[in-house]
């Protein structure tokens, strides 16, 4: 038997009709249509198009019951909130894209409430807030007790429907399956091949042709035989993406809710959820006879995030030998049930359960993909010109496994962010496509169920090398058909299950290990010595190709090679300071964004601006500023140096040029300033320390009186200006002070504590007299700090020790004396001002002409 080759692209007609945009969205939850109503409204005469497969107002985003998580609580923190995700996600999120979430959230929630979203509040008028799986804070807010989803989905879909707003003139086609990505002769994305199920002028297979593709498809539930995805949710922009030769990462960690309404041996499709906000209101999970069994598993019991729950629950199914488990809210009675879970009630009675009086029969079911179409903190994917976010796309943010409720967050955050991508590039046509040869094919429609029945007994939440080599064979299997295949609805939708299924298997063979919602019975502990890292998918000519990338190798966040370069070389971490940067930005840029750039500056306008000294003065932090207007514009702006850190510039000297859209280069400035003026006003202040003791052999440096979180670029700009450093941190060495010869009770008794708790660190010794001086050399002192010493004494005390250890003078010291300090025969001059109190030295940004 001859297996074909995964299609690279989808048999169809030729397009028989064709339509322009701006940008077109694929997809109407939550992600797509925030896309569409934030880019409407931040370049009010674009051209928007929104295709969907269903309705406007279908997908997954209506199921959706628990709700938004989001920081709002006075008590409760964003910090918390990413602790909280951080955990879930088991070692692999982008902390940088889970800042963002969080930080940003708040104003994204207040944003989708001012399209029309009612949420759930209390009497006082306050949002109500819960708590669900994995948080530990009451931070869910929710509509309709449990049909947040709908309530967004109908707010939504209002909006874009509205006349007379920049959002009025979002068009929408319905019942539009897309097919295939359109590239032009430079690989960049230029439209969409796609499918309309209907008549009129747009029916059967068209072209949309648009300068941005931005995916957002939704999940790809359907790949399993149970599943509480609705039926149109089978992989399509996954799929696409995959042929299109994009990057997919994180595919095997795919969520199996925990509680799903279990319909009887056998049942396939779409199951009722039985949200998790209703253990979060205190329902209790028990085995078949009885026992409630989460307490032994967790410290949060059902509130545990799902992996945690969805395996316990299948761990007590095989020891008991029963198909599910049972949930009980009994306790609640009925008018709860009735007024916080009306939805599940409703759906619980449709099936013949009272859930005021009876336990429900729940089982794990595929929920949610954490992975999928590998995208940079502004929905880029690896095509030029390709988008996505929401469930299609991995942002980073879930990791090996979502935490409850941040899928919805996720949609409106990174939708709005790719938006405000999309408002500062120049709107130009785009190109022509071209046919690049890519093999096309399809599958016989009749795979499906096999499909689906293989994925969920070997690829479930149960997996094992040998189950999951037995789907791989059968997946295989399913690509080879005896007949032709006519295009059609049926064919390519299981085309895209079977290449997503695939891809999904392939990344699940070869992890080996348990992590997060990727369970190999095989292989049961989590290995972070081989596998904390991210396997990463893509499709060749020659068949699905993987690589695996450290975590570790994406925490800077993509930060230009020469940049990161020059930023080791002066001894920085990389990571770190793109850490700082990251948190430095979000202070500055919140809520709507700099909002003084955004009005006055039109999007995609581009010019070039010069980084200027207004005072003379030694230079330090070009390295961190490039960094900040790299990391600020996601690789916009392009950054040329035209001095070096540690040298001498004047007034008028052109530091830096900075290139790229004026927004970028606005929004980014200050930050930048502010590091820059900083570090090289301490530079500048050292240099002057240093000058003033030229040729007398004492050296001066820094202390640890640093401006919190900026130690590290403080002292490397002390370096710059000639200084060295002193300790980094309490533990470098040990340093006896007065308050310690109190406690130990006199400088000798305190000397030998720290020698025989710590007999291989170096130990200095503090003194403020000169008696003190011969007993911490009858120790064997190896450094002696010589606190507010005269001149006087400070010779003295040169004079008795005689070489035998190094001495420092600190304290009342100043640039006049410094001299005569130096000339006493010590070795350092300790200066705390040079990093807590220099001057900023003035630099400013003067913006020039395209």
């Amino acid at each position: 038997m001859t297996h074909p080759p995964i299609p690279r692209r989808l048999t169809a007609p030729e397009p028989g009709w064709t339509v322009r945009a701006d940008i077109v969205v694929v997809g109407s939850g939550i992600a797509g249509l925030t896309v569409a109503l934030r880019y409407a409204e931040l370049v009010p005469d674009a051209r928007v198009l929104v295709v969907t497969k269903d309705v406007l107002s279908a997908g997954s985003t209506r199921w959706a019951q628990g709700g938004i998580a989001a920081a709002l609580d006075p008590a409760d923190s964003w910090a918390e909130h990413l602790s909280d995700t951080l955990i879930a996600g088991v070692g692999l999120c982008d902390t940088q894209a889970v800042q963002a979430l969080v930080t940003e959230g708040p104003d994204a929630l207040r944003r989708l409430m001012a399209h029309g979203a009612r949420f759930d509040r209390r009497p006082d008028g306050e949002l109500q807030l819960t708590r669900e799986g994995g948080h530990r804070r009451d931070r869910i807010v929710h509509a309709g007790g449990d049909a947040t989803g709908a309530e967004v989905q109908r707010a939504l879909a209002e909006a874009v429907r509205a006349g007379g707003s920049p959002a009025g003139r979002i068009e929408v086609i319905e019942h539009a399956l897309v097919l295939d990505l359109l590239k032009d002769a430079s690989g960049s994305a230029c439209g969409v091949t796609l499918h309309v199920m209907g008549e009129g002028a747009r029916d059967g297979v068209g072209a949309v042709r648009a300068g941005a593709v931005v995916l957002a498809t939704g999940g790809m539930g359907q790949v399993y035989a149970a599943t509480t995805n609705p039926l149109v949710s089978t992989g399509d922009g996954v799929a696409l993406a995959l042929r299109a030769g994009a990057v997919l990462r994180d595919l095997e960690f795919v969520q199996f809710h925990p509680t799903v309404l279990w319909l009887g041996e056998g049942s396939t499709g779409q199951q009722p959820l039985i949200s998790e906000a209703v253990r979060g209101e205190g329902a209790v999970l028990l085995d078949a006879s009885g026992r409630r069994f989460m307490t032994e598993v967790h410290e949060l019991a059902e509130l545990a995030p799902r992996d945690v729950v969805a395996k316990a629950i299948m761990r007590r199914m095989l020891e008991t030998g029963e198909s599910h488990v049972l949930l009980d809210g009994r306790h609640f009675g009925e008018e709860k049930w009735r007024t916080r879970f009306p939805t599940i009630y409703a759906v619980c009675r449709e099936h013949g359960i009272d859930p005021a009086r009876e336990l429900i029969p729940v089982a794990p079911a595929a929920h949610y993909a954490s992975g999928g179409v590998r995208t940079d903190l502004h929905g880029r994917t690896s095509v030029p010109g390709l988008y996505a976010c929401g469930e299609v796309a991995c942002t980073g943010v879930h990791g090996a496994n979502r935490l409850a409720s941040n899928s919805l967050l996720e949609g409106l955050v990174f939708a709005e962010r790719i938006a405000a991508d999309l408002a500062c590039l120049p709107r130009v046509a785009p190109g022509e496509p071209v046919d690049d040869g890519r093999a096309t094919g399809l599958v016989d429609p009749r795979v499906r169920p096999r499909v689906q029945a293989r994925m969920s007994t070997g690829a479930g939440v149960l997996r094992s090398g040998r189950s999951l080599a037995e789907v791989s064979h059968g997946l295989l299997d399913a690509r080879w058909t005896p007949v032709a295949v006519e295009p059609c609805t049926e064919a390519w939708e299981a085309t895209n299950l079977l290449t997503v299924a695939t891809a999904v298997v392939t990344a699940a063979r070869a992890r080996e290990e348990t992590r997060g919602s990727h369970w190999r019975e095989d292989f049961p502990e989590r290995d972070d010595a081989w596998w904390l890292g991210h396997l990463d998918v893509t499709l060749a000519e020659e068949g699905l190709t993987m690589t695996y990338v450290k975590h570790e190798d994406d925490r800077t966040g993509g930060l230009p090679a020469q940049i990161e370069a020059d930023l080791a070389e002066a001894g920085l971490d990389p990571v770190a300071v793109t850490a700082l940067i990251s948190g430095a930005l979000e202070e500055d840029v919140t809520g709507e964004g700099d909002v003084t750039t955004i009005a006055t500056v039109p999007a995609g306008q581009a010019a070039v601006a010069d980084v200027v000294a207004r005072a003379g003065g030694v230079v330090a932090g070009l390295a961190v500023a490039a960094a900040v207007f790299h990391r600020s514009s996601q690789g916009r702006l392009t950054v040329e140096r035209h001095v070096k850190d540690g040298e001498r510039v004047e007034r008028g000297d052109v530091l830096m040029t900075v290139a790229g859209p004026v927004r970028d280069v606005l929004t980014a400035e200050r930050t930048a300033l502010n590091l820059l003026t900083h570090l090289s006003g301490v530079a500048t202040l050292t240099h002057r320390w240093v000058e003033a003791v030229s040729g007398t052999g004492a050296r001066v440096r820094d202390s640890r009186k640093t401006l919190p979180g900026l130690r590290a670029l403080e002292k490397y700009a002390v370096r710059c200006g000639g200084g060295v450093n002193h300790r980094m941190s309490l533990s470098d060495a040990a340093l006896i002070k007065d308050n310690h010869v109190v406690a130990a009770g006199g400088v000798a008794e305190a000397f030998r504590a720290v020698r025989q708790a710590y007999p291989d660190l170096p130990i200095e010794v503090e003194v403020d007299r000169i008696d003190q001086i011969e007993p911490v050399l009858a120790e064997g002192a190896e450094e002696i700090l010589l606190d507010n010493f005269t001149i006087e004494e400070l010779a003295h005390a040169v004079a008795l020790v005689g070489g035998r250890a190094r001495l420092e003078s600190s304290g009342g010291l100043d640039l006049e004396s410094a001299r005569e300090v130096a000339e006493t025969g010590v070795d350092y001059l300790a200066v705390g001002s040079l990093t807590h109190s220099a001057p900023a030295l003035d630099i400013a940004l003067d913006l020039r002409g395209a």
